[in-house]
C-alpha cells in the first residue's frame, strides 16, 4: 500500500510488544506500507503512557523517528480549534485527544488511511468533506 497513512496509538503498541495480542497483524500490515507512518505527539505521549512498565519500549519507540517507520507531523497553536471541534462534536463518544488530534490531521492534510485497532471511534468519525477514514488492518 502507498500513500500517506496516519497512525494510532494502539498498531504503535502492538508493533512494539510482541505479547501483544494484535503484534502480528500489526508488524504484517507495517510491512506492506510503503512510505512512513505519520503520527502526533499526542499520540507518541499515549503510547508511552500504556509502556510505561516496558522502558525498553519506550526507547524504541523514540528511536523509531530517526530510521522510520514513524514520521512526526507537527501540530501547532492553530490546530487546536480544529481538535476542539472534532472534540466537541464526538463528546458523546468520549473520543480522546489522540485520536481527536488524527482527524484533524486526516482532515488539515488530506489524509483518508489509518492504521488503527479503535474501530470504534474511527469507525464514527467522518472528515470534514463526510466521507469516511480507510481503516487498517
Amino acid at each position: 500500500m502507498t500513500g500517506q497513512v496516519l497512525v494510532d496509538t494502539g498498531p504503535i503498541v502492538a508493533i512494539l510488544l510482541e505479547s501483544d495480542e494484535h503484534h502480528e497483524a500489526c508488524v504484517g500490515q507495517l510491512h506492506r506500507i510503503r512510505g512512513p507512518l505519520l503520527t502526533c505527539w499526542p499520540v507518541i505521549t499515549e503510547a508511552a503512557w500504556l509502556l510505561r512498565a516496558y522502558p525498553q519500549a519506550i526507547r524504541k519507540l523514540l528511536s523509531s523517528f530517526h530510521r522510520q517507520p514513524f514520521e512526526l507531523v507537527p501540530l501547532g497553536e492553530t490546530d487546536l480549534p480544529g481538535i476542539t471541534a472534532i472534540l466537541a462534536k464526538y463528546e458523546s463518544l468520549g473520543i480522546q485527544f489522540a485520536d481527536a488530534s488524527l482527524a484533524h490531521l486526516a482532515n488539515r492534510d488530506g489524509i483518508e488511511t489509518m492504521f488503527t485497532l479503535d474501530r470504534r471511534d474511527f469507525g464514527v468519525l467522518r472528515l470534514a468533506h463526510g466521507k469516511k477514514l480507510r481503516l487498517i488492518p
